[in-house]
């Protein structure tokens, strides 16, 4: 703690030097200003692309068919199979790693159109339909703001059932009006709304989804001549085993179902989501680690401003040190009001810049926040929530505060030796 006049004259000094002090606390104000938007804006650029994943499962992978490319058992290469439902029991049954199994079927796989005619009343429009099991739920989840999504009985017994995303209700339904039990004629044949979703993601991604119909698996392929062909599946692992573990396993067991030669690596595409997870995680560890390298370079350079003032306002107190020396003052004395010093300018200045920073963090979240609000999905962006840790601003604080006392030590240490004698001849 500093009494009064002590605070007085560590102000007194500042002053004498003042376009210097100013120049050097600016520097440190910005070192810590940069450091901490540095840091808030890369955690907005990681909350982005996290939320943008919605609540997508991590453990997951995404596996379908191709062309085989290798001749087995007389069969030619170029052959061209599918998946079958059959394939997916198999797999729960002799994969016991697996946790969820989820088949999927678009119906512009085998028609090649690309998008499907949806009517209603004298409305005609195209939405991608897919034919989905509740599994794909828990995959990739979609939020739902009425009704229900697809369940185990519409599976079952091959209800006539559709969920529709948010686009396609506001292409066929005005404000006021309630889908809910309402019928779509999806490529001629009548499907009952039994809830309506919105998207998880964000961006291209959640516009394409709620542009999307779903409509049980089996009356899918029931009703549009498919049997039992599925276009891909997607599978999560159970908890603590990693989905990359379990991959090759899946894919043989396949190609063992389907004859197709176990060295034939492109027969079978598959798209491992928990290894893309992990190169996200790393870059974003990149980027954390390089914020600090830039941050914390540029608050050094400011430090090293308040050590050369500190030099220079030692310099100009020579014969003030030689006289406190004469008459007694200890060393750690006159190290100490130099290191106090100089924790005190870099503290003041590291402190406007850690709240402007923060302020400025703050301020460009609540213009983000602000933006979503008025409407779902509205912003789409990979840059959202920019935050500053509270763990961070401690952490930055203890470096404000290091920084101070190394600053003030050079000088602090020239200051006492110099012989008193010599100080008080000094002009």
């Amino acid at each position: 703690m500093f009494d009064r006049d002590r605070w007085q004259e560590i102000l007194t000094a500042l002053k004498q030097n003042k376009l210097r002090t100013i120049l050097t606390a600016f520097g440190v104000f910005w070192g810590i200003f940069m450091l901490i938007v540095m840091l808030g804006t890369g955690k907005g650029l990681q909350n982005g692309a996290y939320e943008g994943m919605g609540g997508f499962a991590t453990n997951s992978m995404f596996i379908w068919t191709q062309s085989t490319t290798l001749p087995y058992k007389g069969l030619k290469k170029g052959r061209t199979y599918y998946f079958t439902t059959s394939d997916a029991n198999a797999l729960r049954q002799q994969v016991p790693e697996i946790k969820l199994i989820a088949p999927r079927q678009p119906v512009w796989v085998k028609t090649g159109q690309g998008e499907n005619n949806v009517v209603r009343g004298i409305k005609t429009a195209t939405f991608s339909i897919n034919g989905d099991c509740p599994d794909m739920n828990r995959i990739d989840p979609v939020t739902m703001i009425a009704g229900r999504y697809i369940n185990d009985i519409d599976i079952d017994e091959k209800r006539k059932i559709a969920v529709i995303g948010r686009r396609v209700k506001d292409e066929f339904f005005t404000p006021k009006e309630n889908p809910i039990g309402q019928y779509l004629r999806i490529n001629g044949v009548y499907f009952q709304i039994a809830g309506i979703f919105i998207s998880q993601h964000n961006g291209g991604q959640a516009e394409q989804q709620e542009k999307t119909i779903e409509i049980p698996l089996t009356t899918l392929q029931r009703t549009y001549n498919y049997g039992e062909d599925i276009y891909y599946m997607a599978i999560t692992s159970i908890s603590n085993v990693p989905i990359s573990s379990i991959e090759n396993k899946v894919k043989d067991l396949l190609k063992k179902r389907h004859i197709v030669a176990p060295n034939d690596n492109d027969a079978v595409g598959s798209f491992n989501v928990e290894k893309e997870f992990i190169k996200m995680n790393g870059l974003f560890i990149g980027i954390s680690v390089l914020v600090w390298i830039v941050g914390i370079g540029t608050l050094i350079a400011g430090v090293i401003g308040v050590s050369n003032i500190m030099l220079v306002i030692v310099k100009e107190r020579t014969k003030e040190i030689g006289i406190q020396r004469a008459i007694g003052a200890p060393p750690s004395v006159i190290i100490s009001q130099i290191i106090s010093e100089s924790i005190f300018l870099t503290s003041v200045a590291g402190y406007f810049g850690l709240v402007c920073g923060v302020g400025l963090i703050e301020l460009i979240s609540n213009m983000l926040a602000k933006q979503a609000a008025s409407g779902p999905n509205n912003g789409g962006s990979m840059f959202t929530r920019p935050e500053v840790d509270f763990k961070v601003a401690v952490i930055a604080l203890t470096i404000l505060i290091i920084s101070g006392a190394l600053a003030g030590l050079v000088p602090a240490r020239r200051a006492v030796k110099v012989k008193p004698i010599d100080a008080l001849r000094y002009e």
